[in-house]
C-alpha cells in the first residue's frame, strides 16, 4: 500500500476530484497544487499570517492548518469563488479601487476575511474591522488602504452597485481614470 487516497471536495460550488493524494496534505496544498487554485498564498504554513484564508462551511480558516481530506463533505470557498460569473465581488472591487493590493501576497486572505466580516456584520465598527483582519499580516500597505477598502465595500453593497461596474473590469473602459494612492493610512 502506498498511502495515497482519492476523494472529492466541493470548492467554489463545484465538486472536484482529488486523485492520488497523501491523506496528510493541507487544504492549502490541495487547492493550489492539485486543483489549480493559486489565490490562497503559501507563506508561513503555521496559521500566523492569514494569506491562505478560505471559508469552510462559512467559517474563516487558515487552509494551511486544515487537512484537505477532513474537508470532504464541506463547502470550501476560496478568493476565486467570491465573485460571480467571472466578475469581482464588492470586496475585491473595493480593494482594487482603494489601492489596497500593493504586492498582492496578503490580498487574497484579507479579501476573504473582509468578505466573511461583511457577511456576518454589514456595518462593523472600526474596532470590529480591525479585529476581523487582525489575523492577516500585510507588510506593504500600513493597513490604511485596507481599512478604506472595507468602507468602500460597505458603500458598494449599500448603494447596490453591481460588481464589475465602474472599474473597467468587464468590457469597456473604466468610468474614471485611476489615480495614484499613498500607501500609508
Amino acid at each position: 500500500m502506498d498511502g495515497l487516497t482519492s476523494y472529492r471536495l466541493k470548492v467554489n460550488g463545484t465538486e472536484r476530484q482529488v486523485e492520488g493524494a497523501w491523506a496528510g496534505e493541507s487544504l492549502l496544498f490541495v487547492l493550489r497544487e492539485r486543483l489549480g487554485l493559486p489565490g490562497s498564498k503559501n507563506a508561513c504554513e503555521q496559521g500566523e499570517c492569514g494569506s491562505c484564508s478560505v471559508l469552510v462551511d462559512g467559517v474563516l480558516v487558515c487552509s494551511c492548518l486544515v487537512l484537505a481530506a477532513s474537508a470532504v463533505g464541506t463547502e470550501v470557498v476560496t478568493v476565486e469563488g467570491l465573485g460571480a460569473g467571472g466578475t469581482l465581488s464588492f470586496v475585491q472591487e473595493a480593494f482594487v479601487a482603494e489601492g489596497a493590493v500593493q504586492c498582492g501576497f496578503c490580498t487574497p486572505g484579507l479579501v476573504v476575511a473582509v468578505h466573511d466580516l461583511l457577511e456576518r456584520n454589514p456595518d462593523p465598527s472600526d474596532l470590529e474591522v480591525r479585529e476581523a483582519i487582525s489575523g492577516n499580516l500585510c507588510r506593504c500597505t500600513g493597513y490604511g488602504r485596507i481599512l478604506a477598502a472595507v468602507r468602500g465595500a460597505q458603500e458598494r453593497r449599500r448603494s447596490g452597485t453591481t460588481p464589475g461596474g465602474g472599474l473597467g473590469l468587464g468590457s469597456g473602459p473604466p468610468s474614471s481614470p485611476a489615480t495614484p494612492r499613498e500607501t500609508r493610512g
